[in-house]
């Protein structure tokens, strides 16, 4: 009944693409203040080169309207009396939905009273203006347009400089040299765990992120000397955002792709109340087909998510805001070699759900507060067994984790005047779990109880910052940032600072230095490990957060309006390691990316990560962009011996290259587009420890040579994505339709390989194969 549901649905929404055309649409939204968020009123709001003149001027609440501009891609130029000029690029018109904007605008610090102060802000800045290097803004547009980013933004910055995506398939991304699980993900403003499906304990990444593309709005990411406001990562962080639907008129979108079938709706509450809604949900198509008895094959992901944003102001000085995020995933296998022997069976469940509630309080012009509670809890079930080789199966691995968490955050920001602002805040975070995992001693065949505990812990992270406008040229952000993790009473205070020198309206230099730490995933600090009488210990209890001082500095040119040159220089070291706590052993949690550790470890390790990054990058103009990104890098960590060793994610260098074309058609040019976007990347490497395939014959488990951890590298991965498709205007209706072509060349370089207990080989891993997703969107 609910596929049958689903596809009525799809059928209907493509029904109601109304034959009119239709050439304009509205733009509409909100000026205010970049520093205190108080509206800007009678700011001049002008559509660039449109003939006649489209324009506004913000009211007293500073909203605005521009009513009747062209289809197609336009830009807005905006001034205030005493801020600087800014330009808003490259915004998408089309027929079936209104263009909402959220404009913040930066006051000149010189005492200008009828003269508009000319730009020396570039589309290159972020959002967060507290981040002054390290960061790049993107849009939900980029992600919908970059070739093989799937409409994640986790797959999309893959593409921006210093940043390694993963070759087989899964969105984890390596920063810097840094292992993924450093990444810190946000969602208004609060810390979330891992918002992907099929999530495995520790892990940041996961083959398919629930976050839809349909939801999320115009948001950051850092890859380093974060800002004072950002705790609890030293690899990179998602700042992202959720869009508010439109407040005066209803609107929908569907979509259908080789990942899901999705609903997006949004609107108002009612005339004349300026709140409004966005809820999306989406159904996994291969589930889906499956679920109809098209094909029935064992491994089909199964997965489903919905999000929501809800905009609530009260009135003036009070608004508020609740959103969430949901998501179930589960998949079975059963694996067997070419001949039809077993090879392998197993289950994977997950669940992820975020729910939160903002209010924000605007004590006067200058100031507001913003309070935030959430809650979310995560579950990861895991089965898996290996055949014993007479027709039955044994169980190698149990795993049962569930983790909710409250928290609560405050932040206050003062806005001095337009030299000085000040923010402050805290994050109370309460974590209750329930653990059990049981894993399998093949030396003994027992299975042992690694983890069976459950209770609580809280982490409280605080911080402070400044923003200090020296002149127009030169801009400081200077703070101090805390975290105290309650399990074991482990600190870390930790001072950050940025700076900023405009060179030329065109050229500036930037450098910046921060002390970053990470608590691991409670499992590591509750497993058990377990002595040769069999007495159970819980070795990791008292483990401190690792630690990580990042040094950065960089030059930026404007070449043209257009078009900008960016070189980053880093160097990262890293201390209070955790390795494991005996002489010989060459394991550091700087090479993990997932899963629970039993180890005895010690925070006696180190690590250093340094490189060089460039890009030059053409934003879209007349249709056209690229972008071109090198990093070159090296990563290494130190165990007990004091021997320097490569990290598991020292692959030296990656290269990327993307580009697009939009070729306007139809009667008036306008309604119709074809587009092509394409992306070359090359990746070094990815380094593994080899296999000792007598060792793991004797015991009948994997076994390496971690004598001589890493030392093998993977091939170098090469892949060229393609996308080509076409969008169409007609009356209150914007379809498009899509080819998104990852690893056209079906290149299969080597990543890694692995042992095979049915089969006593080894098998190579190789890079994701030839993946076509075909996308079918409608709006209106």
């Amino acid at each position: 009944m609910k596929t049958r549901l689903i596809y009525w649905i799809i059928f209907s929404l493509i029904l109601l693409a109304s034959s009119f055309g239709q050439t304009t649409q509205t733009i509409r939204g909100n000026m205010v203040d970049q520093d205190s968020e108080s509206p800007l009123i009678g700011a001049t709001i002008r559509v660039i080169d449109s003939d006649p003149i489209l324009g506004a001027v913000t009211d007293v609440n500073g909203d605005f309207r521009i009513e009747n501009v062209p289809l197609g891609r336009v830009s807005l130029g905006v001034t205030y009396v005493g801020y600087e000029e800014k330009v808003v690029p490259n915004i998408l018109v089309n027929a079936a939905k209104e263009v909402i904007l959220d404009i913040p605008m930066q006051e000149s610090i010189e005492n200008l009273d009828e003269i508009v102060v000319l730009a020396k802000k570039n589309k290159a800045e972020v959002l967060n203006e507290m981040t002054l290097l390290s960061a790049r803004s993107f849009s939900v547009e980029e992600t919908q347009r970059y070739s093989g980013a799937l409409n994640d933004p986790a797959r999309m910055v893959a593409s921006f400089a210093g940043v390694t995506g993963n070759a087989e398939g899964n969105n984890n991304i390596v920063v810097r040299g840094n292992s993924s699980k450093g990444i810190l993900w946000r969602l208004e403003g609060v810390e979330i765990p891992n918002p992907n499906h099929f999530a495995i304990e520790g892990a940041t990444g996961g083959p398919i992120n629930a976050l839809n593309s349909f939801m999320l709005n115009d948001s950051d990411f850092m890859s380093g000397a974060f800002s004072p406001e950002y705790g609890n990562a030293i690899s990179g962080v998602f700042d992202m955002k959720f869009k508010k639907g439109n407040n005066e008129q209803r609107e929908y979108t569907a979509s259908a792709s080789m990942l899901g079938v999705d609903f997006t709706a949004e609107g108002p509450f009612k005339k004349g109340y300026n709140g409004s809604y966005i809820a999306n949900y989406r159904y996994s198509s291969l589930q889906l087909l499956s679920d109809i008895g098209i094909f029935d094959f064992g491994g089909v992901p199964k997965y489903q998510d919905v999000s929501y944003n809800i905009s609530l102001p009260i009135n003036d000085r009070n608004y508020i805001t609740t959103f969430g995020l949901g998501g179930i995933s589960s998949i079975y296998v059963d694996d067997e070699d070419d001949e039809g022997t077993p090879t392998f069976r197993g289950e994977q469940k997950a669940h992820l759900g975020i729910a939160g509630i903002s209010h924000t309080l605007f004590v006067n012009n200058q100031s507001f507060v913003r309070n935030t509670i959430s809650l979310s809890s995560t579950g990861d079930y895991i089965d898996q067994n290996l055949p014993d080789g007479g027709g039955n199966f044994f169980n190698t691995d149990n795993i049962d984790i569930l983790k909710n968490t409250f928290r609560l955050s405050s932040v206050y920001n003062y806005k001095i005047n337009a030299r000085h602002k000040v923010e402050t805040g805290f994050i109370l975070s309460h974590l209750n779990f329930t653990a059990n995992v049981q894993a399998l001693n093949f030396e003994t065949d027992i299975m042992e109880t690694i983890l069976d505990d459950e209770g609580g812990t809280n982490t409280l992270q605080a911080f402070g910052s400044w923003k200090y406008r020296i002149n127009e040229d030169w801009t400081m952000i200077s703070g101090l940032h805390y975290l105290h993790f309650g399990l074991n009473g482990s600190s870390s205070i930790e001072p950050r600072l940025g700076m900023k020198w405009d060179l030329t309206n065109k050229q500036s230099l930037t450098a910046g230095f921060g002390i970053h730490s990470k608590v691991e995933s409670i499992s590591t600090y509750l497993a058990k490990s377990y002595d040769e009488g069999g007495t159970s210990q819980i070795p990791n209890h008292d483990l401190e957060p690792t630690k990580s001082a990042h040094f950065v500095t960089g030059y930026q040119h404007m070449i043209n309006p257009n078009t900008q040159f960016k070189v980053e220089a880093y160097y990262q070291h890293l201390y209070d390691v955790p390795i494991e706590d005996a002489d010989g052993s060459y394991f550091s949690i700087l090479n993990e990316t997932e899963g629970y550790i039993n180890t005895p470890l010690v925070n006696d390790g180190t690590g250093r990560n340094y490189g060089l990054e460039f890009t030059l990058e053409r934003y879209l103009h007349n249709g056209f962009y690229y972008l071109s990104t090198l990093s070159l890098y090296e990563s290494f960590y130190k165990v007990r011996d004091g021997i320097e060793r490569r990290t598991a994610f020292d692959g030296n260098y990656v290269a990327n290259f993307l580009a697009g074309k939009e070729f306007p058609y139809g009667k008036n040019g306008k309604d119709k587009v074809f587009f092509i976007n394409t992306k070359a990347a090359l990746i070094g490497g990815a380094r593994y420890t080899p296999i000792d395939i007598e060792a793991s014959k004797e015991l009948g488990s994997e076994v390496r040579y971690d004598n001589d951890p890493f030392s093998r590298k993977g091939d170098d991965i090469f892949y060229l994505n393609l996308a080509l498709g076409t969008r169409k205007n007609k009356k209150n209706t914007t379809q498009e339709f899509k080819i998104d072509i990852s690893n056209i060349t079906n290149n299969r370089g080597v990543v890694n390989e692995y042992y095979i207990e049915a089969t006593e080989s080894i098998e190579t891993s190789t890079q994701l194969t030839f993946l076509p997703n075909i996308v079918y969107s409608i709006k209106f």
